[in-house]
């Protein structure tokens, strides 16, 4: 901390542990799963925190329709009757933020109770770990956000410049909630995304493009299936396809991908057949994603893709005379990454090492989509920086550590105050 200004030492001293806890505990009090009315429940009681803080709130209904059609559109996987946007802003003395904090409030449905030791949303305390669904993936960056600017405000210290704090629906289902923030027109000078990082800094995010593909049977009865065509019996040879695929797709690895085993999976996540347990199935629909390179044009890989289904059904007799459909459905993640030389990763890695008083932190990319290539994609350099480990993230043993969440919040409000100047 010897490297801190005064202002600095004061403001970061502001930062409330018991504050930062309750309010954490609070969001993962509520069910936000991608897609269902909570998503908007939990934008509402975010909005009354950042009114609480005086800043000037803009929470609207996002247009849908307008959204869905308008181009670059990146796609859903869950049906919504509303949305909500939120952007909390300090303003300054004018102009655009000098720092956008960025959230996502959604998360992914808790699946089988039984590996829970707890109801997934009723958040559990175990010394200094919080754990629930939303814990590291993101609700613990969101309170993160919000008590870095709270303990800024407690403390005094005014800000030269602008900052916004903005919280967005539907990232893990594309990027609904972002896309439609920027298309509001909510900007800023860079954007730090506080996803779960586990102590590092990720200043490029590979893409993900989640595809269905559908193949056809022949009906008959169990009894002969003969006299029939099983439609699993054409899926097989997509599947054993699909990993040949992936492992010529990761013979070559970027830089910041190297640490991963496969940078750049192909999974198929979901697979669905068949109607009748002693019938033939005639029909297969199999969901999955396509993982890309950082900086991998997308529609190469989609062709690449139909290549490959392409080759698998011309060698099949019975695929030939019932070709497969394949269609790319659900979020359409590019990659994104954060421009060489930009100032936000010094600001980050310093603030990071001045309230730790250790080393600087260690820069890779991340191997799933996320909101940080639409803002890089806006021209506002943007990288992720948050707490928890992003192995935890989507099972059953998702936690955060406090400690981690305070040390987090500290460096954030750092980067506010480095970024926005006081005085």
């Amino acid at each position: 901390m010897s490297r801190l200004t005064a202002l600095e030492a004061r403001a970061v001293a502001a930062v409330d542990r018991d504050g930062l806890a309750t309010s954490l505990t609070e969001l993962l009090a509520v069910p936000s799963v991608t897609g269902s009315d909570a998503e908007s429940d939990v934008q509402h009681v975010l909005a009354k925190q950042l009114t609480a803080l005086g800043l000037d709130v803009d929470l609207w209904p996002l247009d849908l329709p307008a959204l869905t059609a308008a181009p670059g559109f990146p796609g859903v996987e869950a049906a919504r009757s509303e949305a909500w946007g939120l952007v909390g802003t300090a303003h300054g003395d004018g102009g655009r933020p000098a720092l956008v904090l960025q959230g996502h409030v959604d998360v992914v449905p808790p699946g089988d109770p039984a590996p829970w030791r707890s109801d997934p949303f009723e958040p559990t305390w175990r010394g200094r770990r919080v754990h629930g669904r939303g814990a590291c993936d993101m609700k613990a960056g969101v309170a993160a956000n919000v008590a870095a600017y709270a303990a800024i405000a407690r403390s005094g210290v005014r800000l030269r410049r602008g900052v916004a704090l903005q919280f967005v629906i539907g990232e893990e289902d594309g990027g609904l909630g972002a896309f439609g923030t920027l298309e509001r027109g909510h900007t800023g000078d860079a954007c730090i995304i506080t996803e779960p990082t586990s102590g590092t800094l990720i200043t490029g995010a590979a893409g993900a493009l989640t595809f269905t593909l559908q193949l056809s049977g022949l009906a008959t009865h169990a009894s002969t299936p003969y006299a029939g065509h099983s439609a699993l019996d054409s899926y097989l040879p997509f599947h054993r396809a699909l990993a040949e695929l992936a492992g010529r797709r990761n013979r070559t690895v970027e830089p910041l991908m190297r640490e991963y085993p496969v940078p750049y999976p192909i999974v198929v996540g979901r697979v669905q057949a068949g109607n009748w347990s002693s019938s033939v199935p005639d029909l297969l629909v199999a969901e999955g994603r396509l993982g890309l390179r950082i900086e991998e044009d997308p529609d190469a890989a989609r062709r690449e893709l139909e290549q490959c289904v392409a080759e698998v059904t011309a060698r099949d007799p019975f695929l030939r005379d019932h070709p497969p459909v394949l269609t790319w459905s659900g979020g359409q993640f590019a990659g994104g990454h954060l421009p060489a030389g930009a100032g936000l990763r010094d600001l980050v890695a310093d603030g990071h090492a001045d309230v730790t008083g250790g080393d600087r932190l260690r820069e890779r990319g991340a191997p799933y989509g996320s909101d940080l290539r639409l803002y890089a994609g806006a021209g506002i350099p943007t990288l992720h920086y948050g707490p928890g480990d992003v192995r935890l993230a989507h099972g059953p043993h998702e936690a955060v550590d406090l400690d981690e969440v305070c040390t987090v919040t500290r460096a954030l409000v750092l980067a506010v105050l480095r970024s926005c100047g006081v005085g």
